[in-house]
């Protein structure tokens, strides 16, 4: 039998052990220098921060929390409105881990601290998290939908 049908087989049992170990993950990509795993070539698009722009309203109450604008840096310009119009202390937009979050403070009109820490929902185009009302020290799961 001549080398060349034997490597032919070789190579084919090498490819044909690599998938097996590949597709049962017993083989990984390699690591990049600081030994993370090395990054997918299909990762799914960030979100801009426009995508928060906008009116966005309570159904629980009416409350509405309107987005203006977003800095690169994910500073807010937002108002909130209970249903008079209130600043916001503090009002930003960060990611992290594939999510877009939003962190909002009122420190006037009795608020007192009280916070909206959100994260957005793509799928559903909502707003969604944790209401901390501070004067009363109590918290709250909200969701605010987008106005139309």
């Amino acid at each position: 039998m001549s080398r060349r049908p034997m490597a032919r087989a070789r190579a084919s049992r090498a490819v044909l052990l690599l998938a097996l170990l590949f597709a049962t993950g017993a083989w990984a990509p390699p690591a990049d220098a600081q030994g993370a795993p090395a990054a997918k070539a299909s990762r799914a698009p960030q979100l801009s921060f426009d995508v928060l722009k906008g009116r966005w309203v309570r159904p629980d109450g009416g409350y509405m929390i309107a987005i203006r604008s977003v800095a690169a840096d994910g500073k807010l310009d937002a108002a909130y409105a209970n249903p008079r119009p209130l600043p916001f202390a503090v009002a930003e937009a960060k990611r992290e881990g594939g999510e877009l979050k939003v962190f909002l403070e009122l420190r006037a009109g009795g608020y007192d601290g009280s916070t909206y820490t959100l994260v957005y929902d793509p799928k559903a185009d909502v707003l969604k998290g944790v209401y901390y009302q501070a004067v009363a020290k109590q918290r709250f799961d909200v969701q605010f939908a987008r106005s139309k």
